[in-house]
């Protein structure tokens, strides 16, 4: 479900370039690239700022947040458990300045499902799995922590 919406993000926003990504059991990581037109820097334009109730269209913040709605809606149709939140309303990105940061980046991406049992929260979700302790809630969100764009 995630993948499917991830993967049709340029449909779009046709700025937008997808590069490595991963869907874990409680967050994700994906980069994501947003093309410019402009050749040097420029002043940005008056209101141009991403406000609360005023988004700018093709910045990442409004990229993100489509994706978390589209998800959203999708996974509630599904499951029919349509009172869950399923993204933190945070999330965490980088902007990738060169060839090593993106390196060390995609690799991040690609290690991650391998270190997944490393994580506290992977022993978290097997105790409750497994009916160790109980759900404080009824699912562990799923959260973008290293959404990054170039």
């Amino acid at each position: 479900m995630a993948t499917d919406i991830w993967a049709g993000i340029p449909s779009h926003f046709l700025n937008v370039e997808l590069g490595e990504f991963v869907v874990m059991p409680n967050h994700f990581h994906g980069i994501i690239s947003i093309k410019v037109g402009a050749r040097h820097a420029v002043p940005q334009e008056e209101g141009a700022i991403e406000r609360f109730g005023k988004p700018v269209s093709g910045s990442l913040p409004t990229i993100l947040r489509s994706f978390k709605s589209a998800t959203t809606k999708a996974f509630h149709e599904f499951s029919g458990h349509s009172e869950e939140r399923l993204w933190q309303q945070s999330y965490y990105e980088h902007v990738i300045r060169n060839e090593r940061e993106y390196r060390a980046i995609y690799d991040y991406i690609l290690a991650n499902p391998m270190n997944w049992e490393q994580d506290e929260e992977f022993f978290q979700s097997s105790l409750i799995a497994r009916g160790s302790i109980g759900r404080a809630r009824h699912a562990v969100p799923l959260r973008p922590s290293r959404m990054v764009t170039f």
